[in-house]
């Protein structure tokens, strides 16, 4: 590193914000457990009227992702994350707005060649490397347990 880089190195961290990590972390383990709650209430309630566990469990997700969508169309997922953090968007909720939001983005360019061609922008590689990714392990699991 040069002197100018050095300089500016020290100029930088001085000036920066220092990040309240234990604060951040404890916001998120609140908000992501506060989201998983719901959504064992949406399970238990959906399983009170009559669908099984399974179908339940199905469901209860499909509805924490509608409601990210919902709040995300709204303008009020981003203002909650702000806050809360990785506890919104790790979860299912996160995948959800991280689509919602492309689309969003996108609607004044046409539902085809805006919404259509690049809804998947942020939520592609997840689904590319989380498909890859079950492939190869079965792949693995496939071999191992033949031997």
């Amino acid at each position: 590193m040069n002197t100018s880089e050095q300089t500016y190195k020290k100029y930088a961290d001085a000036r920066a914000v220092k990040s309240p990590i234990l604060k951040n972390c404890i916001w998120a383990f609140c908000s992501g457990g506060f989201i998983c709650t719901i959504g064992h209430l949406l399970k238990m309630l959906y399983m009170n009227f009559g669908i099984s566990e399974d179908n339940s469990a199905m469901t209860a997700s499909v509805s924490l992702v509608f409601i990210a969508i919902l709040l995300t169309g709204i303008g009020v997922f981003d203002n909650i994350a702000k806050h809360t953090g990785a506890g919104t968007l790790v979860p299912i909720t996160g995948f959800a707005n991280a689509v919602a939001s492309c689309a969003i983005d996108t609607k004044s360019e046409g539902y085809i060649l805006g919404v259509g061609a690049k809804i998947f922008t942020v939520a592609g590689p997840v689904i590319l490397y989380g498909i890859s990714s079950g492939v190869i392990y079965g792949i693995i699991y496939y071999f191992l347990t033949r031997m």
